[in-house]
């Protein structure tokens, strides 16, 4: 079982920076895929940015070339560096823990962080 917190979210400038992060406990964090969702208000989950286990990463397009997810497998740390920030940004931030185990999927979830971006 892998617990999961995010933290770093808060109030920010149009055209400023965030960095959240999310730190596991509870697995093996490496050989999980980490997966940064955010949810708008009145909106579905929508994917942001993705570093497999084997530290791929991949991005939605709203948020290529603003947003950069790294991870430390030392740290048991993914963080999201969110600049040039857009009201549109606004959401709650949740971070998941993904893999493949036995032909089942299996998910972990962040109680999530609230990211304000104002005009």
């Amino acid at each position: 079982q892998v617990q999961l917190v995010e933290s770093g979210g808060g109030l920010a400038q149009a055209g400023g920076s965030l960095r959240p992060s999310c730190s596991a406990s509870g697995g093996t964090f490496c050989i999980y895929d980490m997966v940064w969702y955010r949810q708008r208000p009145g909106k579905q989950r929508e994917l942001v940015a993705t570093a497999s286990s084997g530290d791929t990463t991949n991005y939605a397009d709203a948020v290529k070339c603003r947003i950069t997810i790294t991870r430390d497998n030392a740290k048991n740390t993914v963080y999201l560096q969110m600049n040039n920030l857009r009201p549109e940004d606004t959401a709650v931030y949740y971070c998941n823990a993904h893999r493949f185990r036995l032909g089942k999927s299996l998910d972990y979830w962040g109680q999530g962080t609230q990211v304000t971006v104002s005009s």
